[in-house]
């Protein structure tokens, strides 16, 4: 598995999800989305994973700009000029993706559960 975490450095959903992966002993490479960006190629992966609306963090203040460009690509052009606009942390293993907390499924598959 080559599984990469993209995140903020002061982010605490990004540093859970790095310890539930170190708990696990499943290597990652962690990816500072303030030092480093994230490339259109990656962004492009993680969009047909996930949806542009599940990107955006409806917290950050530049949010609310983004629903007023009429265009998707006018809005992928944004985040790559800002990424703090990504909700974090994004976990992506090849053409898998996942945003925020719920990142089981990226990882490993979840074990049926029976009911008897």
């Amino acid at each position: 598995m080559n599984i990469q975490i993209f995140g903020k450095s002061k982010c605490f959903d990004t540093k859970k999800a790095e310890r539930w992966f170190k708990e696990r002993r499943i290597r990652f490479q962690s990816i500072d989305l303030g030092k480093y960006g994230i490339s259109p190629g990656e962004l492009k992966s993680v969009l047909n994973a996930v949806g542009l609306e599940a990107l955006v963090d409806p917290k950050h203040p530049d949010a609310a700009l983004l629903a007023y460009l009429a265009y998707d690509a006018d809005k992928v052009e944004k985040l790559l000029d800002n990424p703090r606009l990504l909700k974090t942390p994004i976990v992506r293993n090849g053409r898998q993706a996942t945003v925020g907390t719920i990142f089981l499924s990226v990882a490993e598959p979840v074990p049926e559960r029976r009911l008897f």
